[in-house]
């Protein structure tokens, strides 16, 4: 699993790429304006980055990857854009493109190039399973057990389950989670996140001496062994 910044300003084509992204079991956050993709990439760490390279306003792609390989960011960067011709291509990659690939596209070839970039940028195999206490999440298998017993999640609760397990004992607000899961670029003023925490507390939980999934009044959720940790 891991993390990608889809920068894309036409909703249907990002959608398109987040949903076939999260299919595979990864994380996929959306972001339709240059300036708000750069404050994202210069705050937060991300596997790999897909960047529209004609954006509105004055922040495009080529900006951005300027801006980025300035600050020394290395986030590894596949550059989508109609302008497809050969200077264009150079282009793209002498601002800092690790990869460039023009519109439209199959998206079984842009998979495979952002799974080339992770491989190529990450220093060992790509984790497959993730262990908490007697929790085991397998991601290529998309299985779920606990103390050896397997538990039966819908896609939205395994990909938050995945999400939190990700991060142990970091506080992950409901913003946060909204955005990485939901999709939601906004608060809905709604407790979907709670009822859906709270929904995978129950099967987590059943036959379990405590719950991993702790509450942060006021913030978030926090996933660790150790309620205090």
């Amino acid at each position: 699993m891991w993390r990608c910044l889809i920068v894309e300003d036409d909703a249907d084509s990002a959608r398109y790429i987040a949903n076939g992204f999260r299919a595979l079991g990864h994380v996929a956050v959306i972001s339709s304006d240059g300036a708000d993709a750069l404050g994202r990439l210069t705050r937060e760490a991300w596997d790999v980055v897909i960047l529209d390279r004609m954006l509105p306003n004055e922040v495009d792609g080529l900006s951005i990857l300027s801006t980025l390989r300035a600050l020394g960011k290395k986030t590894p960067v596949l550059v989508l854009s109609a302008l497809s011709a050969l200077d264009e291509r150079v282009r793209g990659l002498k601002a800092g493109g690790d990869d460039y690939l023009g519109k439209p596209f199959a998206f079984s070839e842009l998979v495979a190039r952002a799974e080339a970039l992770v491989r190529r940028t990450r220093p060992g195999p790509e984790v497959r399973t993730l262990r908490m206490a007697d929790l085991t999440l397998d991601l290529a298998r998309r299985r779920v057990e606990r103390g050896g017993r397997p538990i039966a999640l819908q896609p939205r609760e395994f990909r938050l389950l995945a999400y939190l397990m990700m991060h142990p004992g970091q506080v992950l607000t409901r913003t946060m989670l909204l955005e990485a899961v939901w999709d939601y670029q906004f608060d809905p003023q709604t407790n979907v996140i709670d009822v859906q925490v709270s929904r995978l507390r129950s099967k987590l939980d059943v036959d379990a001496a405590a719950s991993l999934i702790h509450t942060v009044r006021g913030i978030g959720y926090r996933m660790a062994p150790d309620p205090e940790e």
